[in-house]
């Protein structure tokens, strides 16, 4: 699993980082910490995904 944050949509709130700090980290917005998403991480970051208030974490290929 691969994830990637919008930043234009991004508003930096932490919940993402909140959810899984291991994959996100928010500096001014969140970034990806990781190329890919390590499976004991998994649910975690689609809890990130989905609790997103702006929608700005996206699964990609």
């Amino acid at each position: 699993m691969k994830v990637k944050v919008i930043e234009e949509q991004c508003v930096g709130c932490g919940f993402c980082e909140g959810q899984c700090p291991e994959v996100f980290e928010v500096e001014d917005v969140s970034h990806v910490k990781v190329d890919k998403v390590a499976d004991e991480y998994k649910n975690d970051v689609i809890e990130a995904i989905e609790g997103c208030p702006t929608s700005a974490i996206k699964e990609v290929e």
